[in-house]
């Protein structure tokens, strides 16, 4: 890790003043120390970013997803950690979907996720990138994304769903309505549609109505008493025809709270008798700002200002405050409403840093001190610092002789992102700090242009690409996707792009809102309003003060430089077999790999290349004694499963929002449409609760049911249940009802194998492929298990029934028994990878009878640019009129980051 570019350097103060020298051996001590000490933070816990380019921004069931990663560290440069990637699928009611591992190679990875029909249904679906360093500092350091996924093979019915929600302090009202459109979107009128609302997975309410002139259906819902309804859903039943009777669901989730508003000053206080700029962001119930207006009155009644935000509920003004008054706000949202807030107190005796953001050359810096402050503190002496991404850039001190001290910072000095400048005590206490975000400083222009302004369907395109400064071509690695714009309109203020993601989002605390807004087109207001954003908006890095006190996080995983699988070699006593001979094969291949323990019976095989869904087997036969060995293999490491999605980016009515691309979908994917069929079968009674006398007395109305199919691909069934049991919460080696553990109450969940009650830590020994299913019953509505066993709720895991099988003798018992020196397993291995089809049209496009109703027209994530000058390449259109959007987007050898957008038209 370097730990280099930054500069001792005097401030050059605005006013004639007498500086010490620099080399005082006190003023030394203190400055090495932060310098040191940062030092240390940087090498030894140096960050990872990822960003994954995906070739559009939703999909539909069917589909594939395609995408890069980007895998950084200090500056943007290829990260040097890591070599491999995770990647995993959760659903709106985060459930693991779908988990992918793909190699890193020089920093870029490449990979795929087909939407496969049966596995994803219609919904939100969120997205979260990471390496298993990563996960030593949180998930708030993964890249993470909300992605809608549309049905539209086997879609019967399009539904828009909207709610308005009244409450008072014990009573709360949901009017809820349901337009109803068949799949050729035809209202459906006079339909009789039975409903119920889920509340915490209980039933709240039931009722029937009928559908108006326009397909709509108006739900009035009641809560119970004293029982508001904060995470519900409203399942719908509505027959299309006799024995054709469809169900859809939607979620309620009524915004708790009423807007808000919090106060930023400028350096991390006000201070009393300073002009003090102080940022504010105002956000509604849902999380998404709410502008407003508002003014500054003091406890007297005066008017001192007035205000209004800038974009997005942000914004800022100034006040000169007094220590001894109090003061409010009165602010007016755009919704009409009106509230009062107070302001921070100012604080009697004080210094902050301002920064002014109007010279692109440099960073226009003010230290100023009240007058209590300034005669206590008179001559003694301050330190600057500056950093970016935990790496130092720049350290300054200077003598505190006068009340205001000015000084430029140049620009040039720190690399593009955001810059935390840090003023020091003369003690090293960390005493005011702002953010600031440094544009690029690079001259690199990557652009895209076709060798036509406008083609014809199907027509060849010949796309160029350029990457260079101002005076030669430069070497990079990006990735490029053409899309058919009139199918996939895209917000572009809302995207999250290779810019927003490393740049901004991955440093910040907390959700950004339309995070592409300050790149997209740069104009002096986006300047001003990312200036807002740098005052109003947490820092995700470490805070000087844990640094300075030496709390860091603590490291439990190492860098992944490669797969690898790891364990012990003991014979038949326990005790580890040293020098012991393994061989590793991958069944169906010709892979192999050979290792030999170590002194402690320790064995790695390292570099693997294995796919996954592999059948591994390793085997120590061919040691000595080889028959009485065992094989002990460690765990692998794995991310928590956590809940995953951001309310705030999530589309509540697919059908429509994606109408464009799912009406596209429709005719793409129409062979794709299942018919229905008629089966006569003799139903086999499934093993369940009912089965086990003690547990008959459950409801399986107040229960759930989780299929075992859903625990394919789950390593460990006590893991996964701590995401897939709805209406139960996970807490130190317990489950517990979630609606009664949220109102204090600590009573366990009793657990249930095939009737038998177990422990959290019994899980242990099921084996996921072997569950039939998990029933979940927040409620014992007889209590007669929760009286038994002192507990509160029941969680059953029925496993499959053995299959019935045919007398075999004990030698062929023997055969099948597996051998302790053979260990035959299925880790997580690479995921596939597959190639984005390219189709050619060598002939006249009149000459073809089909329609080419391709979305992402062109996907190429290894474009490498190099010294020698443009790159170009080939693609065909689709048969789609109308804009196609070209983006590209990458990094180049020094770790300048770039994105760039191409248009063109096809008639």
């Amino acid at each position: 890790m370097r730990f280099s570019n930054f500069i001792i350097a005097f401030l050059l103060l605005s006013i004639a003043t007498q500086i010490s020298a620099f080399g005082q051996q006190q003023d030394s001590v203190i400055l090495d120390n932060i310098l040191n000490k940062s030092k240390k933070l940087a090498e030894e816990h140096p960050i990872e970013k990822v960003y994954l380019h995906f070739d559009k921004p939703y999909y539909s069931v069917a589909d594939t997803i395609w995408f890069k990663a980007y895998l950084t560290m200090e500056q943007n440069l290829p990260s040097l950690l890591s070599k491999i990637v995770y990647v995993d699928v959760l659903n709106s009611k985060d459930s693991l979907v779908q988990s992918i591992k793909i190699p890193v190679v020089k920093g870029m990875a490449t990979g795929s996720i087909p939407l496969n029909q049966g596995t994803y249904l219609q919904g939100n679906y969120y997205i979260k990138a990471y390496t298993l360093w990563m996960i030593n500092f949180g998930e708030a350091y993964y890249f993470s994304k909300t992605v809608p996924i549309g049905e539209a093979i086997d879609k019967q019915l399009n539904t828009h769903f909207s709610f308005k929600t009244s409450q008072t302090d014990k009573n709360q009202t949901i009017d809820a309505v349901v337009q109803f459109r068949n799949r050729d979107n035809v209202v459906q009128t006079n339909k009789t549609v039975n409903w119920r609302v889920l509340s915490n997975y209980d039933e709240v309410t039931r009722g029937k109505g009928t559908t108006d002139q326009n397909g709509f259906l108006r739900i009035k819902i009641d809560s119970k008493k004293n029982e508001a309804i904060t995470n519900g859903e409203l399942i719908t039943e509505l027959a299309l025809a006799e024995n054709d009777v469809v169900t859809s669901s939607f979620k309620i989730k009524p915004p708790q709270g009423a807007h808000d508003i919090q106060f930023f000053p400028e350096g991390g206080e006000i201070i009393s008798g300073v002009a003090s700029r102080i940022g504010f962001k105002a956000v509604n119930p849902s999380g998404l700002g709410i502008d407003l207006k508002g003014t500054i009155v003091d406890n007297t009644g005066a008017v001192l200002n007035t205000f209004e935000s800038s974009h997005l509920g942000m914004g800022s003004f100034y006040l000169t405050a007094d220590d001894t008054k109090s003061y409010k706000v009165n602010i007016t949202f755009k919704d009409g409403s009106v509230k009062s807030f107070d302001l921070p107190k100012a604080l009697p005796s004080g210094i902050t840093l301002q920064i002014g953001n109007t010279d692109p050359a440099a960073i226009n810096l003010k230290m100023i001190a009240n007058d209590p402050y300034f005669a206590a503190n008179k001559n003694k002496t301050l330190f600057i610092i500056g950093s970016n991404g935990g790496v130092i850039y720049y350290a300054a001190k200077t003598k505190l002789s006068t009340q205001l001290t000015t000084t430029k910072i140049p620009r040039d000095k720190f690399p593009t992102g955001i810059t935390q400048i840090t003023l020091f005590s003369e003690t090293g206490d960390p005493i005011s700090e702002r953010l600031t975000f440094n544009p690029s400083a690079n001259n690199v222009s990557v652009t895209l242009k076709t060798d036509l302004p406008a083609y014809k369907p199907k027509q060849k395109v010949k796309l160029t690409v350029t990457a260079k400064t101002a005076t030669a071509p430069v070497e990079g690695d990006y990735s490029i996707s053409v899309t058919d714009a009139q199918k996939v309109p895209v917000d572009e203020d809302n995207e999250i792009t290779i810019l927003s993601s490393l740049l901004l989002t991955s440093e910040l605390k907390g959700y950004i809102e339309k995070p592409n807004y300050y790149f997209n087109k740069p104009s002096e207001k986006k300047t001003a309003d990312l200036d807002v954003l740098m005052l109003t908006q947490g820092f995700r890095r470490f805070n000087y003060k844990d640094i300075m006190a030496g709390k860091l996080p603590v490291i439990s995983i190492l860098p992944e430089q490669d797969m690898s699988l790891s364990g012990t070699l003991r014979d038949r006593t326990g005790m580890p077999v040293r020098k012991g001979a393994l061989r590793l094969t991958v069944t169906g291949s010709r892979y192999a790999a050979e290792t030999l323990t170590s002194p402690s019976g320790k064995f790695v095989f390292q570099n693997l290349t294995i796919p996954d869904s592999s059948e591994v087997v390793i085997n120590a036969k061919y040691s000595a004694n080889g028959s009485n060995l065992m094989i002990v293999m460690d765990p692998q490491n794995a991310a928590p499963l956590t809940r995953g999605m951001s309310t705030p980016d999530e589309i509540v009515n697919i059908d429509s929002a994606l109408a464009p691309y799912l009406n596209n979908s429709k005719k793409q994917y129409n062979f794709l449409r299942t018919l229905k069929e008629v089966k006569i079968e003799t139903k086999v009674k499934r093993p369940s609760h009912s089965d086990h006398s003690a547990l008959a007395g459950l409801s399986s109305i107040s229960g759930t049911v989780i299929e075992g199919e859903r625990f394919k691909g789950c390593n460990s069934i006590a893991l996964c249940l701590q995401t897939m049991a709805m209406g139960m919460t996970y807490f130190e080696n317990n489950f517990y009802v979630s609606r009664d553990y949220q109102a204090g109450s600590r009573v366990p969940v009793q657990i249930f194998l095939n009737g038998t009650p177990i422990d959290y830590f019994g899980l242990a020994s099921v084996q996921p492929t072997e569950v039939e299913s998990v029933e979940v019953f927040p409620k014992d509505e007889l209590g007669t298990v929760n009286r038994m066993y002192n507990t509160n709720g029941v969680l059953v895991i029925n496993t499959k029934k053995p299959v019935k099988g045919t007398k075999i003798s004990l030698e062929e018992l023997k055969k099948m028994m597996p051998e302790a020196n053979i260990l035959k397993i299925r880790p997580k291995g690479f995921s596939k990878q597959r190639e984005f089809y390219l189709p050619k049209y060598v002939n006249p496009a009149n000459t073809y009878n089909f329609n080419d109703l391709r979305t992402t027209i062109y996907w190429n994530p290894n474009v490498a640019t190099t010294a020698t000058g443009p790159l170009t390449l080939e693609y065909y259109n689709a048969d789609g009129n109308g804009a196609y959007r070209a983006v590209i987007e990458g990094i180049d050898k020094n770790g300048n980051v770039s994105r760039y957008v191409y248009r063109y038209t096809v008639k």
